[in-house]
């Protein structure tokens, strides 16, 4: 996708502000899946929350929120987490993760903040909030959400995996052989890309030792941070290597090829395998 298109697409994003509204774009850029699409309206929504996170979990804001809730529960309002999210733009696990913190500070202990480990324990599972109201407006957040919350991390993970699985089921269908990342583990590497391959390959011309695979679209914020979290550190260790970005990337940040990061979205089909016992 080249960068303008996806200035166009973010441009929309930010015009609907929902996720609602991904068919429609869909529909005006036909090259465009909705896998592409939902994931880079996630990377959206994400870089906003980063933004603006500072001033919703200031202590006076967080005070306020709690406050307000209280509030619409005692005059019997129903779904106020969910609709106060809305109404000040906030992912509404977050908002709810903040009114328990608020709620265990002020009847569990004494205006001190409880420990993070066991607000978690208690967005992951709302049922063991005591507050049986609470815990309903909670698990109501978290189920709504889909881009932050336990929920939406166990379905990232989960088509993570599917994706890994998929590299592993190309590489198998090519005869290519390779470890996976627990193998690696066990012989000591420290960093770890999904598979290193045992022989080179050359993909395009490029020789790649190792693929990363990723279930989401490169955009130049999340490229960029894992160009400096992991590939340059595969790079260091295995040299060149292939990121297959699933759901597609900004064509213009594939500008490394030369000096060892090559990106796909896809398993490639112009592979020369080095080895002559590779079939």
């Amino acid at each position: 996708m080249k960068l303008s298109v996806y200035n166009e697409i973010i441009s929309l994003i930010r015009t609907y502000k929902t996720r609602d509204a991904l068919p429609q774009i869909a529909e005006q850029y036909p090259g465009v899946s909705l896998n592409a699409l939902g994931s880079i309206y996630a990377q959206e929504y994400q870089k906003k929350m980063r933004k603006t996170h500072h001033i919703h979990y200031h202590t006076d804001k967080m005070e306020m929120y709690y406050d307000l809730y209280q509030s619409r529960l005692q005059n019997g309002q129903k779904h106020i987490l969910s609709h106060m999210a809305e109404e000040i733009d906030l992912s509404p696990a977050l908002l709810a993760r903040i009114i328990v913190e608020r709620h265990l500070s002020r009847t569990q202990y004494n205006g001190e903040n409880a420990p993070k480990s066991f607000v978690t324990q208690l967005m992951k599972d709302p049922s063991l909030i005591s507050d049986p109201v609470l815990a309903t407006e909670v698990h109501e957040c978290v189920l709504s959400d889909d881009q932050y919350g336990s929920l939406v991390d166990s379905i990232k993970h989960s088509i993570g995996h599917e994706y890994e699985f998929k590299l592993k089921y190309n590489l198998d269908s090519h005869g290519i052989p390779y470890i996976g990342e627990e193998q690696m583990r066990a012989r000591g590497y420290d960093k770890t890309p999904d598979t290193k391959l045992e022989v080179p390959i050359s993909v395009d011309g490029h020789i790649v030792n190792w693929i990363e695979s990723k279930a989401s679209f490169g955009d130049e914020y999340s490229n960029k941070t894992y160009l400096k979290d992991q590939y340059w550190s595969y790079w260091n260790r295995f040299g060149p290597g292939m990121v297959i970005y699933w759901f597609g990337f900004i064509d213009e940040l594939n500008c490394l090829q030369d000096k060892g990061i090559v990106l796909r979205d896809s398993f490639p089909e112009n592979i020369v395998k080095l080895n002559p016992l590779m079939k």
